[in-house]
């Protein structure tokens, strides 16, 4: 009978044993202040009562952020490297002053996703934007290709609404009236992890990098 060495033995199980390095979903991002998520789930109501409810698919209220770069899948081993990477950012910048704005959507007419405007100083949230992707460029994360919109995502149409559906959307957004922001400092940003389960994605803080006072 064929008897296997120890050493093959060995081998064997050292591969059996071997896992993939943990990977992690992650994005950078800002938050939004308890006062603005209170008043945009008054507004995500508002416009669920308006009958829109059938073709959108909502972003739970605590998932609601303003996106600065989307990293994807990232095995956990390069979490030091990033931190530092981002530190660097937040040394350079200022905090300053954002306020949501009016809803509106991607696509035109043939509206893909609602979402509320972002004011005040865009400029400053586009520059931290800028700032983060050269900051992650050289780790190997490309730069989007898109123009930054400063942007809070509220909802993305069902694959399956039709152009009626959508041009129905576009027209009730262009009449809703939103209710009135206040304004709040971004003094931070923040490294998170995106974690996929039951009822969709749920978002857990990593890092939070403040922004140089001036």
């Amino acid at each position: 009978m064929f008897r296997r060495s120890a050493k093959n033995k060995a081998e064997t199980e050292a591969a059996g044993n071997t896992e993939a390095p943990e990977t992690l979903r992650l994005f950078v991002a800002v938050e939004m202040p308890h006062e603005v998520k209170r008043l945009i789930v008054d507004t995500i109501e508002a416009l669920q009562r308006a009958a829109v409810m059938p073709w959108l698919r909502w972003v739970r209220p605590e998932g609601i952020h303003a996106t600065l770069e989307f990293l994807g899948a990232t095995p956990e081993a390069r979490l030091p490297e990033i931190k530092r990477a981002l530190a660097g950012c937040a040394d350079a910048g200022a905090p300053f002053d954002m306020a949501p704005l009016g809803v509106g959507s991607f696509g035109g007419r043939n509206v893909r996703v609602v979402w509320i405007g972002l004011g005040g100083d865009g400029g400053a949230l586009s520059d931290l934007a800028e700032r983060v992707e050269e900051a992650l460029e050289p780790l190997g994360f490309p730069r989007e290709q898109r123009a930054f919109n400063a942007h809070l995502t509220l909802a993305r149409v069902r694959d399956d609404a039709t152009h009626a559906d959508r041009e129905r959307i576009h027209d009730l957004l262009t009449r809703f009236d939103p209710p009135v922001f206040p304004t709040f400092r971004v003094a931070a940003f923040v490294l998170m992890q995106s974690v996929l389960g039951q009822g969709g994605a749920h978002y857990r803080p990593l890092a939070t990098f403040p922004l140089r006072d001036e």
